[in-house]
């Protein structure tokens, strides 16, 4: 068989660069601080850790296909009709199923410079065009993507907080690039770190999909919840959105473990608590002592922050990783977000943001 003659992948596949998550080990070094992928550094609930071991001996049972319960406990705790809301295997998940259900080909999604990964990735597996528009400050600019609008437009990506990155723009600016679209383009608001904002002129898209027939928001299980190893996500949207998307989806797209443990997390605020009060105390603590080392800190609002390293020989992000790796301090390489002289850190426990000041305090000669 030649390679005229055997399966082909649909125009695009091939032009993916596949996603590649962050490192998680250290060869040779015995105590590992995975500060690579926005995890919790206080882990899942008790509560949430209880519930997804109670179904241990019910595993031959296939789950509620329709995430009944999980949705009806979103809703209650957030004031949302639970008929309006579709649950996944993660924001991942979710953002393909947007794709599939709204891309076609020749049409075009647009996701700015720092965007996410998956954006452009479920754009281009969808047969449809990624659409890049430039960001101001490591901000996602509203003019700029409204600039990138044209009549093959069908969906904009919008992460606010955005990651790598950090920042976010204001609820005002969200609203004004939604007036700004055609009213058949999709705009998704991916809040996957809102839980963690503490800024008054920040919504996470809640109230426009109230009020929009165009809007979708997509929500996490895998940052402040601490459970990134259930892969669960959930979308809140229009009626006839979430319609058009249970069509396609999976009819049993999420696990009855993860869905009895998303249950129990979104029930315990005290947990949830818990997290956002090490994440205010930590995130400033880190920004500042790290700007004291001359290593540029872009402002986050999230649970991670954005390093950035001088290019000078000795100083580079890549030898920071090789000395940070060899002391157990995994973070992640953002050269694939084009941003080949950062790091991204995750505010860890305290042990390890101690470490990780200390250990770049050397890197830097301070």
């Amino acid at each position: 068989m030649t390679v005229a003659t055997r399966p082909q992948p649909r125009p695009g596949v091939l032009d993916i660069a596949a996603y590649v998550p962050g490192k998680s080990s250290a060869p040779g070094v015995d105590r590992i601080h995975k500060l690579s992928s926005n995890e919790s550094p206080l882990g899942a609930s008790p509560k949430a850790i209880e519930a997804y071991q109670s179904l241990a001996h019910d595993l031959q049972d296939y789950p509620d296909g329709a995430a009944t319960a999980l949705r009806e406990a979103i809703g209650h705790a957030m004031g949302l009709d639970p008929d309006r809301i579709i649950c996944g295997a993660g924001s991942d998940d979710l953002i393909n199923l947007l794709a599939r259900g709204y891309l076609a080909d020749g049409d075009e999604a647009i996701h700015t410079t720092h965007g996410f990964l998956m954006y452009p990735i479920a754009t281009l597996g969808a047969g449809a065009k990624p659409v890049v528009a430039p960001e101001t400050k490591f901000t996602a600019d509203v003019d700029a993507i409204l600039r990138a609008v044209t009549p093959r437009t069908r969906m904009v990506f919008l992460a606010n907080p955005n990651n790598p990155t950090g920042t976010y723009i204001p609820f005002d600016e969200v609203k004004r690039l939604h007036a700004g679209l055609p009213p058949h383009v999709m705009l998704v608001l991916d809040a996957a770190y809102a839980e963690y904002v503490r800024r008054n002129d920040y919504e996470a898209g809640i109230e426009l999909v109230a009020t929009s027939e165009n809007v979708v928001m997509l929500r996490t299980f895998s940052k402040i919840h601490g459970l990134a190893a259930l892969r669960l996500g959930w979308i809140y949207g229009p009626a006839h959105i979430i319609d058009a998307l249970n069509r396609i989806r999976g009819p049993f797209n999420v696990n009855a473990p993860a869905i009895a443990a998303g249950i129990a997390s979104i029930r315990d605020s005290a947990h949830l608590d818990r997290a956002r009060a090490h994440n205010e105390k930590w995130l400033p603590w880190l920004t500042a002592e790290i700007e004291k080392l001359g290593i540029a800190v872009t402002p986050s609002v999230g649970n991670f922050i954005l390093l950035h390293f001088p290019e000078t020989p000795g100083k580079t992000a890549a030898e920071a990783d090789t000395l940070l790796t060899s002391r157990g301090v995994i973070m992640r390489a953002v050269r694939a977000y084009k941003l080949p002289n950062a790091l991204r850190m995750t505010v860890g426990s305290e042990e390890a943001n101690r470490l990780t000041v200390k250990t770049l305090a050397e890197f830097m000669g301070k």
